[in-house]
């Protein structure tokens, strides 16, 4: 391998960890491509062997038998051994990714049931993203979630209505830096349909309620939403309609903000490099939250967010824009993983909304809440910047 820099910082970005599999019919068996983030592999396998808090080509060179070692473990067909055949290294916008390739001999008719459970004792966040191509049979996505490998198992070869078009190729897009050994060539073999399963819906509701800088960014503008200022300090809302308000405003502006930017990011019509949008999201969770401190922003919350929300939607279009998916079925799971996402938006929102609702006349709610909440925002904002940018862990957990 000829990549002689840092391939992998040990804290990157807020993106959720995900991991990409691709199960192809060959003439010859079946051909499976697994790529895993080095910093999701750094977690069970300390791959920064010299705790430089970066994963050099030589540290994952050495470590290639336990990353094989740790995924076969991790990852199985039902009925069909499989062997690693070629592995690799590609780099991404969002970093490094260890790609294997499997093959097995075995010739099922229908898709073996999959067994996923990869970083299941880690990370309870991490989900697979299955891309199954079976011949001329539609393709189908599915979400995989090592927490539930029966559920999995059972419902593998089941894709939602509409989460299937006719096969038109390829992988990830990624560019390749580093591969060992050869590939394999793709053929049909019928497989039968079965009954719809909910995939992207849920990944979009999982995705924004993982997204811990997200939902923190939502409750730096919801704090004073139940209070209006007066010259004499915060006051609380007389009732529910004067708090409803101003929480629809930021809520349709952010929704519609980072629905934009989602759309063309997962479209790769705009790029923006995580190294850009990631201490970007963070300085949006800061000025939040300083505005409920110091009206910096004097009466323009909602445009504002609406700002801001263009920002976080770059955030959220990685899961999709990796899979490289033919167009109908790329705009049918771009479309419920948006839905997914604005479902676990509404629902935090109108937990979190109605619980400060409930406690605005509480005398202490501006010194605690509003105060002490946008006090301990801008500083875990601060420090995620910080982390971000310098490529260093001070808080554990982004």
């Amino acid at each position: 391998m000829a990549l002689s820099l840092g391939l992998c910082p040990s804290v990157l970005a807020h993106k959720s960890s995900d991991a990409y599999v691709q199960l192809k019919r060959l003439d010859t068996g079946l051909s499976l491509r697994l790529d895993v983030a080095l910093r999701d592999l750094d977690m069970p396998l300390d791959l920064d062997a010299n705790g430089d808090a970066r994963i050099t080509a030589g540290e994952v060179k050495a470590a290639w038998p336990a990353i094989e070692s740790y995924a076969l473990a991790r990852l199985s067909l039902e009925g069909c051994s499989l062997s690693v055949t070629n592995r690799g290294l590609e780099r991404r916008t969002d970093g490094a990714y260890a790609v294997l390739w499997m093959e097995s001999s075995c010739k099922p008719q229908a898709a073996p049931a999959i067994r996923y459970t990869l970083l299941r004792e880690i990370d309870p966040t991490h989900r697979g993203l299955l891309k199954l191509e079976w011949g001329e049979q539609p393709l189908v996505l599915k979400v995989l979630d090592p927490n539930r490998p029966d559920d999995l198992a059972a419902a593998v070869a089941q894709a939602a209505p509409g989460e299937a078009a006719h096969v038109s190729g390829g992988g990830p897009t990624t560019t390749r830096t580093a591969k060992e050994g050869t590939g394999g060539v793709s053929s049909a073999t019928e497989m039968p349909r079965a009954a719809p399963v909910p995939s992207f819906l849920g990944e979009g509701i999982h995705h924004i309620i993982t997204g811990y800088d997200h939902v923190l960014f939502l409750m730096c503008l919801l704090l004073p939403s139940v209070m209006r200022r007066t010259p004499s300090g915060w006051q609380p809302v007389d009732g529910v309609a004067q708090a409803v308000m101003p929480v629809v405003g930021i809520v349709t502006a952010f929704t519609v903000a980072h629905s934009i930017t989602l759309a063309l990011a997962a479209l790769k019509w705009v790029s923006l490099p995580p190294s850009f949008i990631e201490p970007a999201i963070a300085v949006t969770i800061v000025l939040a939250a300083l505005d409920n401190l110091l009206p910096i922003f004097r009466g323009r919350r909602v445009l504002v967010t609406f700002l801001f929300g263009l920002i976080h939607g770059f955030g959220f279009a990685g899961v999709l824009s990796e899979l490289d998916l033919p167009t109908t079925q790329f705009a049918w799971a771009l479309l419920r993983f948006n839905v997914g996402l604005e479902l676990g938006q509404l629902s935090i929102v109108v937990v979190a909304a109605g619980g400060l609702y409930l406690l605005r006349r509480r005398h202490r709610y501006p010194a605690w809440a509003i105060r002490g909440g946008s006090f301990a925002a801008i500083v875990v904002g601060v420090l995620w910047f910080i982390e971000r940018t310098a490529d260093v862990s001070l808080l554990g957990w982004q």
